[in-house]
């Protein structure tokens, strides 16, 4: 049985009814109804901690769907998972996928920085200050590119750019 048939939150339900509407008055193909099926379905076990089955639903998703900006947000929603399970070279690659396909992506940039400023405070930990610098630069320019895609958000992150004497 589909997960969003026994999802009991009711927000998930009222998404899975509205998603449901709106499939059935979109012209979609087949096959892009069945991919944002296993998308939501995805969603539904990511907000739930339920990664693996989350994985599978976005994996099937990505066999399932062409749209490259459909792709992307899967691709991100992957990231996501491979960041909470702190496999941070994967999340990287999966955050990059996706802004292949957008480059609009500010949260993929955000992600990757502070998975970037991770690493620095890691190196710095390890008495590695030059890696650790290198890592920040990273960062900062991952937050600088989510910051022109969304002036006023990252507020923490656009602090720190001042502090650290990183923003131009």
């Amino acid at each position: 049985m589909p997960r969003s048939r026994i999802n009991g939150n009711f927000i998930d339900k009222t998404f899975s009814i509205v998603a449901n509407i709106l499939l059935r008055i979109i012209p979609t193909t087949s096959g892009e109804k069945e991919a944002f099926t296993y998308y939501r379905d995805g969603m539904s076990a990511q907000s739930e901690g339920n990664y693996a089955e989350a994985l599978q639903n976005y994996y099937e998703a990505m066999r399932l769907e062409i749209d490259p900006y459909d792709r992307s947000y899967i691709l991100y929603n992957i990231g996501l998972i491979h960041t909470s399970n702190g496999e941070h070279t994967k999340a990287l690659e999966y955050y990059f996928r996706a802004l292949e396909r957008n480059p609009f992506l500010p949260q993929a940039f955000n992600n990757m920085a502070v998975i970037c400023h991770y690493r620095g405070e890691q190196a710095i930990r390890q008495g590695y200050s030059e890696i650790a610098e290198a890592w920040f630069d990273q960062a900062a320019e991952y937050w600088k590119q989510a910051i022109a895609l969304t002036p006023g958000n990252y507020i923490e992150a656009h602090n720190w750019l001042k502090i650290t004497r990183r923003f131009e």
